[in-house]
């Protein structure tokens, strides 16, 4: 059946989805072609919409649609559905209303009103025999709502489902797919959902396998291997590929007879790598075991057009630990976990430092163990005052507590002047560190266009900490930086990321005459290219680059970077490949997001 926008010209008019398709027959108004892809969906316009606009399990995405048309395709679709809810009585009330969860009935009360059933019912209320009317806010019918919510919420504690299961979208999904099939639902029985719906559901995930396996063919992926140990100690691998459509979860090996040698763990990311397709693979991630380094550098004797990059955000966590052993700030970390581990040990301790601390924790936990080190050592020092007062206050000093050992030590550090510069001078060497840990092990966004000016940066804010790049002290942390960033961490992607990055290219004159960066886009170019024609030409493109002509003069440019690349690249189709293949890649073979500080005065994005 058509969509009603598909009919009246009036209609073609306002609706912005005949902007970028077409009726391939003017008689037929049911099968209308996209511009982008030429593909034609049965269905109207409506149909064809959602096919841009992708994401729909019923209708395959176009992949050469841009971004702004989905973003505006969606606005619309959303503006529609929202004006037609508004016509109906279920949304007559005050939006805040809605979300009010009110008591339930009891059972009394429920069989008196068996009798109302929907909104127009309660619209009257029973009063001194006849009917009220009632006013329009009481039509939503909030009692109806509570006692449906509350099943759903007898579901949740009865199965034992987590909370946060209410924030997915798929639960959002499901609930409008209920409240669209209205009354009289026939749930799925215990074989439905054991056989057929599973074999659905696994067919729709291998569909939408599918579309990120375009992806990768068209501009290449990442191999991530994430290494764990389970209860049972057996070593685990979490293959995952990531593009630039995002990560998808492959597969879970167990490796414990693999992980003792660097052959057997190269036979296995070899494996791996033709599984997917080597002309698809750009990296392979790891972690920096010895065993995985000798693995990758078989890999990429073997695979001679993909690089093996060790996983940034270990690299980064070694620099930290290395840090952590300088002795003044190994032995602040020491006294903080002892103070921490002491408060957190005594109940009564622990009670008093939340009523002075106003219910804030000391230890807040981060993606690697240095990196909690840092967010609980950041944690002291905004509690400072708090500890100070608590430590001086009659409840602790007339406590036994105040009188034993581990209690008068800790009560000792927390006065110590020393121990408070010493806590000082650890953030503002790690700090900087952990920000670029945090753009690199994130999910969100991209972060090799971002790594190699994250590090200059970190070691420009650490050095005007430390008071300046003459300091003693930042002598030694540099030499400990550079060690790791010399052998590990940097890396020609992370150069030609940088390079091609618009956002720092466009606004740094140096990035031309620095030859790292240079020697690095070049390796890039000629590892990923094999084809030497090619490599030619996009050598001659790299010139408007360099000049900033024609697109590359835009401002977006200034703002953006694989995105645009997409969007405005176009007259330098071979540049803009390498530049989306190296920009959408992750430089991380995990991902966790975390709430932290972004740099102060300083604009890498986060």
């Amino acid at each position: 059946m058509a969509s009603q926008d598909d009919g009246p010209s009036e209609s073609r008019k306002t609706d912005p989805g005949w902007k970028y398709n077409h009726l391939r027959n003017p008689d037929d108004k049911n099968a209308v072609s996209c511009n982008f892809c030429k593909k034609i969906t049965k269905g109207g316009i409506f149909r064809a919409k959602l096919h841009q606009i992708g994401g729909n399990r019923n209708v395959k995405s176009c992949t050469r649609c841009p971004q702004e048309v989905k973003d505006e395709l969606k606005a619309y679709v959303a503006s529609q559905k929202a004006k037609k809810t508004n016509d109906g009585l279920a949304d007559l009330a005050d939006e805040q209303e809605d979300d009010e969860v009110i008591e339930i009935p009891t059972q009394q009360n429920k069989r008196q009103k068996t009798n109302l059933k929907g909104p127009l019912d309660v619209m009257w209320s029973k009063g001194k025999g006849k009917q009220v009317q009632t006013s329009i806010k009481d039509a939503c019918n909030k009692e109806i709502r509570a006692q449906t919510i509350q099943s759903i919420a007898a579901f949740f504690y009865q199965a034992g489902v987590a909370f946060n299961v209410a924030n997915m979208n798929c639960f959002k999904e499901m609930l409008a797919a209920v409240g669209n099939y209205g009354p009289h639902l026939k749930p799925p029985s215990y074989h439905e959902l054991r056989v057929p719906l599973l074999n659905n559901e696994v067919q729709h995930v291998e569909e939408w396998v599918e579309t990120h396996r375009t992806e990768w063919m068209k501009y290449g992926c990442s191999v991530m291997s994430d290494g764990w140990t389970d209860r049972k100690q057996r070593t685990l691998i979490n293959f995952l590929v990531n593009g630039s459509k995002g990560t998808v979860f492959m597969e879970s090996v167990d490796a414990s007879s693999y992980m003792k040698t660097g052959e057997k763990v190269f036979e296995l990311l070899d494996g791996f790598v033709e599984r997917i397709g080597e002309q698809n693979v750009v990296q392979v991630i790891t972690d920096n075991g010895a065993n995985f380094k000798l693995a990758g550098k078989m890999l990429m004797e073997k695979r001679k057009n993909l690089f093996w990059t060790p996983c940034a955000a270990h690299c980064l966590d070694l620099m930290l630990e290395d840090i952590g052993k300088i002795p003044d700030v190994k032995r602040t970390i020491e006294q903080a976990i002892f103070v921490v581990g002491y408060i957190y040990n005594h109940t009564f301790v622990l009670n008093l430092m939340r009523e002075f601390t106003k219910n804030n924790e000391l230890t807040r936990s981060g993606v690697t163990r240095f990196a909690t080190t840092f967010l609980t050592l950041q944690s002291l020092q905004k509690q400072k005052a708090a500890l100070r007062n608590m430590f001086a206050s009659e409840q602790w000093t007339t406590s036994k507590w105040a009188e034993e050992r581990k209690g008068a030590r800790a009560n000792d550090i927390v006065f110590t002047p020393t121990f408070w510069n010493n806590v000082l001078f650890t953030l503002k060497i790690m700090g900087p560190l952990v920000r670029v840990l945090r753009i690199v092990d994130n999910e969100k966004k991209p972060a090799m266009g971002y790594v190699y000016e994250g590090m200059e940066r970190a070691k420009t804010a650490i050095a005007a900490a430390l008071g300046g790049e003459d300091n003693a002290e930042y002598i030694v942390v540099s030499g400990i930086i550079d060690k790791r960033w010399n052998c590990q961490l940097h890396h020609p992607l992370h150069a030609a990321g940088y390079y091609l990055n618009p956002e720092f290219y466009c606004y740094n004159v140096d990035i031309e005459s620095d030859n790292e960066v240079s020697l690095g886009l070049h390796e890039c170019i000629n590892k990923l290219e094999p084809n030497k024609d090619t490599q030619d030409k996009i050598n001659v493109e790299l010139i408007h680059w360099v000049n900033q002509s024609g697109f590359f003069s835009l401002e977006t440019a200034k703002r953006q970077h694989a995105e645009w690349w997409k969007l405005y690249g176009k007259g330098t189709p071979n540049l803009q490949q390498l530049a989306i293949r190296v920009l959408s890649l992750t430089c991380s073979s995990s991902g966790c997001e975390r709430n932290w500080s972004t740099f102060e005065h300083v604009s890498i994005p986060i």
